[in-house]
Parts: structure tokens; C-alpha cells; sequence
């Protein structure tokens, strides 16, 4: 999952210092404090409304949730920039970079 938020990352042309918020899967949650080190993340903008351990992990659309859970994030801080990630089975993993205007 690093290397995916690592990769949107350079594709959008950001640093990890550029994001104001991070939504991270994290059916299990040391996946994502794994991610919060490897990236050297403040943990303070990672899941502010918390995770899927507390919000759900819902079958099938992990991704809606956590790209609606971040864009309702980013409005009611009124942040700017923010990545979603989330792991797949088997190591892989997914991201995307949302900017509001």
C-alpha cells in the first residue's frame, strides 16, 4: 500500500508534507500503523473520523467508504488535499489522490 500512495503521490506532482489528511484501510490496525511509520505520517491526519475498525469494513465497498469518509473529511476542515488507500488481498494495494478546489 506504501508503494501506491508513494506512486499517486508522484503522479500528482505532491509531496507527503502537500496532503492534509490520509484515509488508510485498516481492517487490521496494524496494517495501517505500518503504513503511518513506513511514510513517516503525523498521526494526527490519518483517519481524524476514525477507521474501519470502528466505522466498518463493508464487503465490496471499502473504497466508497473511505474515499466518502475522506472528501466529508476534507469539507468539514476545510482541507485541501487527501489520499485514499486502501490494501487488497495479497499484498497489493490501491490509492488516489483528491484535491478540492
Amino acid at each position: 500500500m506504501c508503494t501506491r500512495i508513494v506512486t499517486q503521490l508522484e503522479r500528482a506532482g505532491w509531496s507527503i508534507a502537500d496532503v492534509d489528511l490520509f484515509e488508510l484501510n485498516e481492517a487490521f490496525a496494524a496494517q495501517a500503523l505500518a503504513v503511518v511509520r513506513e511514510l513517516g505520517l503525523s498521526p494526527s491526519k490519518v483517519n481524524v473520523n476514525g477507521g474501519a475498525i470502528s466505522l466498518g469494513h463493508p464487503i465490496g465497498a471499502s473504497g466508497t467508504r473511505i474515499l466518502v469518509t475522506l472528501l466529508h473529511a476534507l469539507e468539514q476542515t476545510g482541507a485541501k488535499k487527501g489520499v485514499a488507500s486502501l490494501c487488497i488481498g495479497g499484498g497489493m494495494g490501491i490509492a488516489l489522490c483528491v484535491e478540492r478546489p
